[in-house]
């Protein structure tokens, strides 16, 4: 009886269970299971039937422990596929992996979630191949969730592996598709076609949420955030980081709930920050340490990031907190160029200039594939220094970019500045012997033969640039250029050698080009244009044939007049002198005389010698010392041109007392 009873009661449970599955009330369903469990704890069914309601409510652990608590009954062929989704959905990315590949048999669902795990992992290879196994064998309504997942894959192969997207033919009629397109076309850098697409996808979330009522713009508008972010990064790759900076900003007011999208948003306004607007990146950087962004991002989105916090710390002047995470990201990623170089910049900036080459010396000791970029930077900081000859021996330790055109002219510039000719000439020499070993018909090959002959010319080494213009000359006879250059060099050590070469230039009517000389000074992009002469009739016709052009003259304009001048009278012809180098100054008014000290020259000073009578104008004068004030005065009485009186100008003061003195001696 206690049986029947027990059976009665459990058919009732499976009755609410049945029911409360198919109305989706998870929570109900899983107290009647429990209560099955109770009647019989190792039913199969009701276990499997309480890891279901348990993962429909989100308790993932709980179903988990569950699975792991019975695995007696629970075996993995029985529950694979909610044992590895509980896993996926905890990020226990690896372990969701072994559970999958465990199955003794490979269902639909298995496979679906397969796809997932690897895109997960970024094993974007082996992901592809799985999606495109189950659109081409499964046929049902998600197909369309299948497409969007392999055009995701395609478009992160484009990103982070640089791989060259195949067409797919998949038709773009859902925004997510185009959204994934668009991503794609950025991996490859067609950014204005990416950003059409994004304008594509936009218009098509708008118009697929707007025709559900319960939907508001608020739930429209942060759908549309993670397609506006992407929107934002085209434009700062083209330089608009205004505009970018104000969608990221626009994005983050909305508050949206995918903490990857708004630690990515927050990292690229940083990126746009650098060194400037430190206080915004630092309240930035709380979005990137976020909980579960790093579930959220790819490998390379997070080491972004914390690149990107180390070179913060540095411009915030945190070295210790810059060396800790530099180093950290080194130990993660020891072949990786970003963390030593951070290290080296952090150094510099406290003046261990020494130490930052040191360390960047040991990085491409130890790898060798990534020293070209380290021993440029190194160069740098020689440079920077004033070691410029170190710095040379550092980019010619550069074995793969010896022969490049770049190299060869930075070394030489360098080599010209420290006026060390001999090793510029062996630059050029190195480099020509490479592309004659490797590419002897290259036009770089010619050309920085041309330059060493330009070069050796300018620093007097002749004989050399002739040996290099002959060279060239043989290999291309037809070049009157070089000929050219030749007969030059010829002319200034050899000029026998110069006439007989002169003999192989093309005569005068070969070179002579035939040019329409008025159509070239009036075509459109000449710098002068020559005025056509206007067409004359009449007398005009006439009087220009008989008398020819007569240029016109530029009228004068006449001087303003002094308000008070006189016509009748001359002008004085000292009134461009100062007054008191006027010859008929008079000097001050009688009653003010004072001590004159300092009015003569510089130098001067009143002595008896000026009141003694004998010292007159017929005397002879003193021969005068260079620099002595008393000679200046000593030949005070001879009046220079330019102080002789005008005529018709007043006597001077000198004789008018002479008058007065006879006067009065003739009246005693």
């Amino acid at each position: 009886m206690a049986a029947a009873a027990g059976a009665a009661a459990a058919a009732g449970l499976w009755s609410e269970v049945n029911r409360c599955g198919q109305n989706g009330d998870f929570a109900r369903a899983l107290k009647s299971v429990n209560k099955i469990l109770q009647i019989n704890k190792d039913d199969v069914t009701a276990l499997q039937c309480k890891v279901v309601c348990l993962i429909q409510n989100g308790n993932f652990k709980e179903a988990l422990g569950v699975i792991n608590t019975h695995t007696k009954v629970l075996t993995s062929d029985v529950i694979a596929f909610e044992k590895a989704y509980c896993e996926y959905r905890l990020n226990r990315i690896e372990s969701a992996l072994k559970t999958i590949q465990s199955a003794s048999q490979q269902t639909d669902k298995l496979k679906e979630l397969y796809g997932q795990v690897l895109y997960r992992l970024e094993r974007y290879d082996d992901c592809l191949a799985a999606y495109r196994d189950l659109i081409r064998n499964s046929q049902d309504e998600y197909e369309e969730e299948r497409k969007t997942n392999l055009s995701a894959v395609v478009a992160a192969q484009s990103t982070w592996e640089k791989v060259v997207p195949e067409d797919l033919g998949l038709r773009e009629a859902t925004y997510e598709l185009c959204y994934n397109s668009a991503c794609a076309l950025i991996g490859q850098g067609k950014l204005n076609e990416a950003m059409k697409k994004l304008q594509k996808a936009e218009e098509l979330c708008r118009q697929s949420l707007s025709e559900d009522s319960d939907v508001t713009e608020e739930d429209i508008e942060a759908e549309l955030a993670i397609i506006h972010g992407q929107m934002a990064y085209i434009m700062q790759l083209q330089g608009r980081t205004e505009d970018a900076l104000q969608l990221y900003n626009q994005i983050i007011k909305l508050k949206p709930t995918d903490v990857g999208l708004l630690a990515v948003i927050a990292n690229n306004i940083i990126t746009i920050n650098k060194d400037q607007n430190v206080f915004d990146s630092k309240k930035k950087v709380k979005l990137t340490n976020a909980e579960g962004v790093e579930h959220k991002l790819s490998k390379k989105q997070l080491q972004a990031i914390e690149f990107n916090k180390a070179l913060l710390a540095m411009y915030t002047n945190q070295a210790d907190q810059c060396r800790k995470l530099s180093a950290s990201l080194q130990s993660q990623s020891p072949e990786h160029l970003l963390p030593v170089l951070i290290q080296a910049a952090q150094l510099c900036r406290e003046k261990q200039h020494a130490k930052a080459v040191g360390l960047l010396q040991d990085f491409a000791d130890q790898h060798p594939a990534n020293a070209a970029e380290i021993k440029l930077t190194m160069a740098q900081l020689k440079i920077a220094q004033g070691s410029v000859t170190k710095a040379c021996m550092i980019l010619r330790s550069i074995e793969e970019l010896q022969h490049k055109p770049g190299m060869v002219s930075a070394l030489v510039t360098m080599y010209s500045h420290e006026e060390d000719i001999d090793s510029a000439i062996e630059v050029f020499t190195q480099a020509i012997q490479w592309y004659q070993q490797h590419q002897p018909k290259s036009p770089v090959h010619l050309s920085l033969i041309r330059e060493a002959a330009n070069f050796k010319l300018k620093h007097g080494r002749k004989k050399e640039a002739i040996s290099d213009l002959e060279e060239l000359w043989k290999q291309n006879p037809k070049d009157v250029h070089t000929l050219a250059q030749l007969i030059s060099a010829y002319s200034l050590v050899d000029p026998e050698k110069a006439k007989v070469l002169s003999k192989h230039l093309p005569s005068s009517d070969t070179m002579s080009l035939k040019v329409d000389v008025d159509a070239l000074e009036n075509s459109h992009g000449a710098t002068y244009v020559r005025k056509k002469a206007a067409k004359l009739t009449g007398e005009n016709q006439q009087k220009e044939q008989g008398q020819g052009e007569v240029k016109k003259k530029k009228k004068k304009k006449k001087g303003k007049l002094p308000k008070n001048y006189d016509p009748k009278v001359t002008p004085d012809p000292e009134r461009w002198l100062p007054m008191r180098e006027r010859s008929y100054y008079r000097g001050r008014k009688k009653g003010k005389k004072k001590d004159q000290v300092g009015k003569g020259t510089q130098g001067s000073t009143t002595t008896g010698s000026e009141l003694d009578a004998s010292r007159t104008a017929s005397s002879p004068p003193t021969s005068p010392r260079p620099g002595s004030g008393a000679a200046v005065s000593a030949a005070s009485n001879v009046i220079p041109p330019r102080h002789q009186k005008p005529a018709g100008a007043p006597a001077t003061k000198k004789k008018q007392q002479q008058k007065k003195k006879k006067g009065a001696k003739g009246g005693w």
